[in-house]
């Protein structure tokens, strides 16, 4: 019988020597758009898992999905999305950041996880407003940082979502906790007020049309993660 491999063996050492050169160039780009990246580090597995909830469950276990994945970042998400994704499920990835939209083209191609769906998805490097909507999607998962944009952007963002979203389809994106409470105390006013109306706007889809909302800690940093449910 085989020995088993060493948790240290290669496929480890290069998922991690990935995941170092994931969180660089993240780092990198975060700190000249951060208005565009929201974080100055990479999205946790435990925040991808759940954001990939309804990739992984779904109410035909032979359905096959058509996923949207709006703000790919450098992969760290995806992941999560690849691990969740059915043999018959296809997956569209945008960026709108053209160094992280061609660092996701790469992943495609030499990550572990990711190449497993190479042949079923596609980057596009655009915002996920320019796509058009001439396709449908049953699960679209949303890494944009809502808490940056203006109440209007936000609003055009949820808008097209729910434009290309089929009925019965599901939205999931996330925002960070307290986001809003430490902006009260640190940020310049007229900050403060956008990011208020932007979540107020944010909070009105989800009494709308929110299904489920859960805190996942295991990120930094913390955040809450929302799904919404377009009528069928």
């Amino acid at each position: 019988m085989a020995e088993p491999q060493s948790p240290t063996g290669p496929l480890t050492a290069l998922r991690l020597d990935d995941r170092l050169r994931d969180t660089k160039l993240f780092f990198t780009q975060a700190v000249r758009t951060f208005h565009a990246t929201g974080s100055v580090v990479p999205s946790s597995r435990a925040l991808a898992d759940a954001l990939a909830e309804y990739v992984r469950e779904r109410p035909d276990p032979g359905q096959a999905l058509r996923i949207l994945e709006a703000g790919a970042g450098t992969g760290a998400i995806t992941r999560g999305i690849a691990a969740a994704m059915g043999p018959k499920d296809t997956a569209d990835l945008v960026e709108a950041n053209p160094r992280f939209a061609a660092h996701v083209e790469d992943l495609l191609g030499s990550d572990p996880e990711l190449s497993a769906i190479a042949d079923r998805a596609t980057v596009h490097a655009m915002l996920v407003n320019d796509m058009g909507t001439d396709q449908a999607y049953d699960v679209i998962i949303s890494g944009l940082p809502f808490a940056n944009f203006t109440a209007e952007q936000v609003g055009e963002i949820l808008d097209h979502y729910f434009t290309v979203l089929r009925p019965g389809g599901t939205l999931s994106f996330y925002g960070y906790l307290y986001t809003k409470e430490v902006k009260a105390v640190i940020a310049r006013r007229e900050d403060y007020l956008r990011q208020a109306r932007a979540s107020w706007l944010v909070q009105d889809w989800i009494d709308r049309y929110g299904i489920r909302s859960e805190r996942v800690w295991a990120n930094v940093p913390p955040a809450w993660v929302h799904h919404l449910r377009k009528p069928a």
